[in-house]
């Protein structure tokens, strides 16, 4: 408890905690009242239908609110539900659906932290005069010579920092994330300690908007037009068959392509949404060395005219690959090693050792 303990503001401080219902910041609020600081949990609603049932699992479960209460209520401290429904409507469900309608493969996590974890309810907090937002993340912010820092979780395994790459500056000098230094066991070992009927809850798998890992069905619930067929070519444009929607397809993808005949397996090479046709080829087609960057969020000062040499995270669960980053009007990575099935609207995410240095949404990639 010491260590996590020593991440939290003094006691005495007011401090908002974002509490979804699960463990992870359930244990961050029993800390924080633990360690002496006013302790406010506040838990978004962000579902009022069937498009996120109640199921075990699922971080907007229907009795996650319930849970969040339950935690607050037994610990002796403030609890509030907040609406935001519609925001994470427009925001995070919309934004998802439609980046599938233009050929691109999104990660609503990002976004939802960008929105309404983050910057609203960094503005809940302010509201409420607290001195920091806490959240169950795994990842670490360090205090260095520039400032705060935000660095990669102590347990690789459960390490979020590739989804937090947008946090901003400002918004990080006023977060904390009591967890980054410990591992899911001992988190679940001070749930039990501070009596949490929550502690062994399991951990949420899915897209919380994302009933077991269909996206293509609620692509197809929010926006009906995504299942146009089209045709089915190959690197030349030939036409090779049909397919039955193009948000069924990312790039890389093996998986359910229907053309049979060819002397070496297919993959989804690019999406090419204005032509409804899915580009397909060998592996070796899937190779990119280039990748160019929309909307880089960057952490670590300036990057050098000439470039910086990082380490890239392409996808979430892609290891770590070497790289060359420039910044200017159009930033770009070029990539020490080809790299395949890289795919717009994925983030790629920058680090040096444990320090994540921050990254942008991939564009395009050559």
């Amino acid at each position: 408890m010491a260590l996590a303990s020593s991440r939290l503001p003094a006691p005495g401080s007011r401090v908002v905690v974002a509490m979804s219902g699960g463990v992870d910041s359930s244990v961050v609020a029993a800390l924080a009242h633990a360690h002496g600081c006013e302790t406010i949990g506040v838990t978004l609603r962000l579902s009022d239908s069937d498009a996120a049932p109640s199921r075990a699992g699922a971080c907007c479960a229907g009795s996650d609110i319930a849970d969040a209460r339950a935690v607050a209520d037994a610990r002796g401290f403030a609890h509030y539900v907040l609406d935001y429904v519609s925001a994470f409507r427009s925001e995070v469900m919309d934004a998802f659906a439609d980046s599938y309608l233009a050929g691109r493969t999104p990660v609503p996590c990002i976004s939802c932290n960008q929105t309404v974890k983050f910057r609203d309810l960094l503005g809940v907090a302010e509201e409420l005069g607290a001195e920091a937002l806490l959240t169950g993340h795994y990842v670490q912010r360090i205090d260095g010579e520039s400032g705060p820092e935000l660095h990669r979780a102590k347990d690789p395994a459960k390490d979020q920092s590739y989804f937090l790459f947008a946090t901003t500056g400002p918004q990080l000098g006023r977060l904390g994330f009591p967890l980054g230094g410990l591992d899911k066991p001992t988190v679940r070992l001070l749930a039990e300690h501070f009596g949490l009927r929550v502690a062994n809850k399991p951990d949420s798998q899915d897209i919380c908007f994302v009933p077991n890992g269909d996206y293509r069905a609620v692509v197809l619930k929010l926006r009906p037009e995504a299942d146009a067929p089209g045709d089915i070519v190959d690197l030349q444009g030939r036409v090779l068959g049909r397919h039955a929607g193009l948000v069924g397809f990312t790039v890389g993808q093996r998986r359910g392509i229907d053309v049979g005949g060819q002397a070496e397996p297919l993959y989804v090479v690019r999406l090419e949404p204005e032509a409804n046709r899915l580009v397909v080829g060998p592996r070796a087609a899937l190779a990119v060395s280039t990748v160019e960057l929309d909307g880089l969020n960057w952490l670590a000062g300036e990057i050098p005219a000439d470039g910086l040499d990082v380490e890239v995270k392409l996808r979430s669960m892609a290891p770590l690959a070497a790289a060359r980053l420039f910044g200017g009007e159009k930033p770009r990575l070029e990539l020490a090693q080809p790299q395949f099935g890289v795919s717009p609207g994925q983030a790629a995410v920058c680090y040096a050792g444990s320090r994540t240095l921050g990254g942008g949404f991939i564009s395009a990639a050559s």
